[in-house]
């Protein structure tokens, strides 16, 4: 049982003796969870750069999001990441989204569309697929492309 400290403690609680113990415990499982969602978001993203309406930019947003949260050097490598890197640069930088990243974005939905219209059989299926990719596009499209310059 913790020692109960005195009135004239600066800590508010009697329990504080424990909780140095208990916040590093959970923060030690947090870690490895927020590390598991980094690994497994930089996974999906590389599948996204292979398959065409599978999105890679949201998965690197998260995936530095949940490194920044459980491993300095994991943030560290997707920041100089060659193909990551730039993304996640001009999206700290005002949200910015390249004018070839929305090309390659647009034109990847509208592929995977068109398999999707030629293999699914199920009208509903493919017009809420459908959609999802117009709204994805939308955003996509509504992001600045550059950095606004001081001067304008």
């Amino acid at each position: 049982m913790p020692r109960r400290l005195p009135p004239s403690s600066a800590s508010p609680s009697i329990w504080s003796t424990a909780l140095p113990e208990a916040t590093r415990a959970r923060a030690a499982w947090q870690r490895w969870l927020w590390l598991l969602l980094a690994y497994a978001s930089i996974g999906v993203a590389m599948l996204g750069v292979i398959v065409p309406g599978l999105p890679t930019t949201e998965f690197v947003l998260l995936a530095a999001w949940a490194a920044s949260r459980s491993s300095p050097r994991l943030a560290a490598w997707l920041d100089n990441h060659r193909l990551f890197g730039p993304l996640l640069r001009d999206w700290r930088n005002g949200g910015v989204i390249t004018r070839r990243s929305k090309w390659m974005a647009s034109l990847s939905m509208l592929l995977a569309l068109s398999i999707l219209l030629l293999t699914v059989d199920h009208l509903p299926s493919v017009l809420f697929a459908a959609a999802g990719m117009s709204c994805g596009a939308l955003w996509i499209w509504s992001r600045p492309e550059r950095l606004a310059s001081c001067s304008e």
